[in-house]
């Protein structure tokens, strides 16, 4: 599991950061990718990078203002032309099927691959299955806004080969039966239950994914005790009248909810065009002075997100 930022900017894109869009990456869980909002010239983005936009599974958006949604045709067309014949789900407030629908219709483009739409009404639970589940709840922005929390489901435990070697047990196809939990009888007669020599269960991860907003009681649920926030960071703690005026939050707010949701790691991102350089530092500091684990992301800065052993 594994974040890539394809653009970390507000508003406008500029010639350091591109409009907001991350991917999650689920290769090794799901052999797919999972895109977090599409700003313009998200696809641009992508040819710098080694995702496949074939391999967009599900798109997830937090509003629908431009700068998270206007790169949205032009990378569900160049997916068809590239050869993606996968489903791929978009999620996200009232309106986005049609701002895609009629961007597709009057332009004439036709995709090769089924497209669906789950348009959210109400805060919770929106997608399940067993490996994953997807929460969202509204913040609070000028226009309808969510922030996402995905949820891993706990991973079976690892083997414990020196416990199986010290009854002499050789390795071999038998090691992957006795993973599977399954009993086992060994070629001298013992019977052994696989269960036995599997460790406790490996926590699933949790990510945090906010779209644009002032600081809100919902930003704590999404974020409780999640491995990784990806959090708004659009004004400094100087500017905090600025970013309420334009329903926005300052680099201290978001420390501040990591910091009392018990996360792990904060990453601060739709940074304004006015810093840059040294004021981009200070933005970290200011966040790293009330919660030490924050950092402010780049484009194209990828974020490994490994499991808890």
């Amino acid at each position: 599991m594994e974040l890539e930022f394809l653009g970390t900017g507000a508003g406008v894109p500029s010639k350091q950061r591109n409009v907001t869009s991350i991917a999650l990456k689920l290769l090794d869980e799901r052999n797919a990718i999972w895109l977090f909002d599409c700003g313009e010239g998200t696809q641009q983005q992508i040819l710098e990078t080694t995702l496949r936009p074939r391999k967009i599974e599900k798109i997830f958006i937090t509003h629908l203002h431009g700068d998270h949604i206007f790169g949205l045709p032009g990378l569900l067309s160049s997916r068809s032309f590239q050869g993606g014949d996968t489903a791929l789900e978009i999620y996200g407030p009232k309106g986005i099927k049609e701002f895609v629908q009629t961007s597709l219709n009057v332009s004439d483009s036709h995709l090769k691959y089924p497209l669906s739409f789950i348009e959210i009404t109400e805060p919770g639970l929106i997608f399940e299955d067993a490996s994953f589940k997807v929460f969202c709840e509204r913040l609070d922005h000028r226009i309808a806004c969510f922030g996402f929390r995905v949820e891993e489901a706990d991973l079976q435990g690892e083997l414990q080969v020196e416990k199986l070697k010290a009854l002499n047990i050789p390795s071999g196809p038998i090691y992957k039966k006795i993973k599977d939990g399954e009993r086992v009888t060994l070629t001298d007669g013992r019977i052994i239950n696989g269960k036995d020599f599997i460790g406790q269960p490996i926590k699933g991860r949790i990510v945090a994914i906010l779209g644009d907003t002032r600081l809100h009681p919902n930003c704590y649920t999404l974020a409780q005790n999640a491995d990784v926030l990806v959090h708004e960071s659009t004004f400094n703690k100087s500017e905090a009248k600025m970013a309420k005026n334009y329903f926005h939050s300052t680099t201290a707010q978001a420390a501040n909810v990591a910091k009392e949701a018990n996360v792990k790691k904060l990453l601060l991102t739709h940074i304004s065009s006015r810093y840059l350089g040294r004021a981009v530092h200070e933005l970290q500091k200011e966040a790293q002075e009330i919660f030490k684990e924050s950092r402010v992301v780049q484009d194209f800065e990828c974020v490994p997100i490994p499991l808890k052993k």
